[in-house]
């Protein structure tokens, strides 16, 4: 894979403007991108940039994060609290995302933009209440967190944060170390350097290099 070193402002930029110049591949009236990554990887940073970028496009954004839609504590930790393969399969409540982010968001008569942003908040391991959010026609869901390709999702534009295993090691806490043999497996199942769109590798964050195959 080929990549060129790039600024994190002018990766945002060139992206905000891929993503605005799409068209649904399903024929929704939105778009939804997904920021992939680990949680030692920006995700959340760059959903966040892409939005403001987005809107200085004239293109609406919602921000969502996949941890807003992890499990119930007592089924994530059903088999541990340090489970690798608990927590590639289990902790993402993949039907509350499809229920309530992706399902609003379809093309047809189902689709009416209302979503809800999160639902549960592992830290206090309680409902969040929140209320929903209306993303008008033409806006984009920008979905950011860990271990989101593979499961089908109607991304119209995928983005991974890449980091090597050494560098993963490295930049993770070392509480979570258990966490790593979860995307070792992600890399053996799901390839996320070959499936995403755009790949960025940030294993020194402060000289990003990317991948980007043209549309």
């Amino acid at each position: 894979m080929r990549l060129e070193a790039i600024t994190w402002e002018r990766l945002t930029d060139a992206t905000a403007d891929r993503i605005a110049g799409l068209t649904a591949a399903d024929g929704s009236p939105w778009l939804r991108v997904a920021v992939d990554g680990a949680p030692a990887a920006p995700t959340g940073e760059l959903a966040r940039d892409l939005a403001e970028a987005l809107r200085i496009l004239g293109r609406p954004a919602l921000v969502v994060a996949a941890a807003g839609f992890w499990r119930p504590a007592s089924l994530r930790y059903e088999y541990g609290k340090r489970d690798p393969d608990a927590y590639y399969d289990r902790w993402l409540d993949t039907g509350a995302l499809w229920r309530e982010v992706f399902d609003p968001l379809e093309p047809g008569p189902g689709g009416t933009g209302r979503v809800l942003p999160d639902l549960w908040d592992p830290e206090t391991d309680r409902a969040t209440r929140s209320p929903y959010a209306e993303l008008p026609p033409g806006g984009v869901l920008l979905l950011h967190g860990a271990l989101l390709l593979g499961h089908w999702f109607p991304f119209d534009l995928s983005v991974h944060l890449r980091l090597s295993p050494a560098a993963l090691a490295r930049r993770t806490d070392e509480g979570d170390h258990w966490t790593l043999p979860a995307f070792a497996r992600y890399e053996d199942e799901v390839g996320p350097g070959g499936a995403a769109d755009v790949v960025v590798r940030m294993d020194d964050p402060r000289h990003p290099a990317w991948h980007r195959p043209e549309p």
